[in-house]
């Protein structure tokens, strides 16, 4: 049985409980030394279409932990160059005998499309405005590490939310797991029908901040910005950036979160990206484990969960 991983909008709780139980299951093998055998060979193939470094990697890495070759496909040295579409490549990737494609484009609705012409195992690895889903699952089992829960946290998402395919994901995984969901940002970078997202929408940034358990910062996207929409990056800055202050309203043990890459001194300080709230490198790691989850979910496999290797101890 294969399966696709496209959105987290179309996924039911059970799935998406299901695909954060496996990752805590890769996690536990990678971590004991004991990464999975897969049950057969595999070559995935990852077409990225716009810059990536940490969803990249990662799915290298889940990859190469689970014994799956990678064939890495580049835009610019491929036939689009020539005016191949996207339609005709996919087909072409599907002649070449890839097992799944792990795909991020610049338009939304392009991993619906490779999934289409595909016939096989298809990942969106962020598609245009539209979602990033296993992003939200490296974000989820983080918090979940660190709070034991998704039902009933107060989680603020803020900044950029008009042009964010993690906010789009985030919104939707979190509230469909019961938390209470922020979103906060600029007026003209809101999303102009907010009845089509799940939360609650802010312009002003300490309201939404008010005892968060969890505060997400998002990347400004320039790269997808009309001009105009924002007025300046001192603007924004000054209105909400996360930071010691802005902090203050939050609970005590908040944690701090950012997708990467992220504009330091502008979305959040130095004391919000390397202090005791911030979880910004275990949002990177754990995106390793979602990911050869995500592999293995696709592929229909499954693992039984690892027990910690005993401490040895010394007479």
């Amino acid at each position: 049985m294969s399966r696709t991983l496209l959105s987290i909008r179309h996924l039911e709780v059970p799935e998406i409980e299901s695909l954060l139980q496996l990752s805590k299951e890769h996690k536990d093998r990678v971590l004991n030394g004991m990464p999975p055998a897969p049950a057969a060979s595999r070559t995935i193939g990852l077409l990225f279409f716009e810059n990536s470094t940490r969803t990249r990697v990662s799915f290298e890495q889940a990859a190469n932990y689970s014994g799956y070759r990678v064939s890495n496909f580049i835009a610019e040295a491929s036939s689009l160059s020539k005016g191949e579409t996207l339609k005709d490549t996919i087909r072409t990737l599907r002649s070449e005998r890839l097992d799944a494609v792990v795909i991020r484009h610049k338009s939304s609705g392009s991993a619906q499309l490779a999934a289409q012409f595909f016939g096989g195992p298809v990942i969106n690895a962020g598609d245009g405005e539209h979602e990033h889903p296993t992003q939200a699952l490296a974000d989820a089992l983080t918090i979940l590490e660190h709070k034991g829960r998704l039902d009933g946290l107060k989680v603020a998402i803020v900044g950029d939310v008009l042009h964010s395919r993690v906010a789009r994901s985030n919104a939707w995984l979190l509230e469909k797991m019961g938390a209470d969901v922020r979103l906060v940002g600029p007026p003209n970078l809101l999303p102009a029908e907010t009845g089509k997202l799940p939360g609650e929408f802010y312009q002003s940034l300490l309201p939404a901040l008010q005892d968060a358990d969890v505060v997400m910062c998002l990347r400004l996207q320039k790269e997808r910005m009309m001009e105009g929409l924002l007025a300046s990056v001192g603007q924004y800055r000054r209105g909400y950036q996360v930071n010691r202050e802005t902090l203050m309203v939050a609970k005590d043990d908040c944690i701090v979160m950012h997708p990467g890459p992220l504009n330091r001194g502008v979305e959040l300080d130095d004391f919000a990206a390397d202090g005791p709230h911030s979880v910004i490198g275990e949002q990177v790691e754990n995106g390793i484990y979602v990911r050869m989850a995500a592999l293995s979910w696709v592929f229909g496999e499954s693992l039984a969960p690892v027990k910690a290797k005993a401490a040895k101890v010394n007479a």
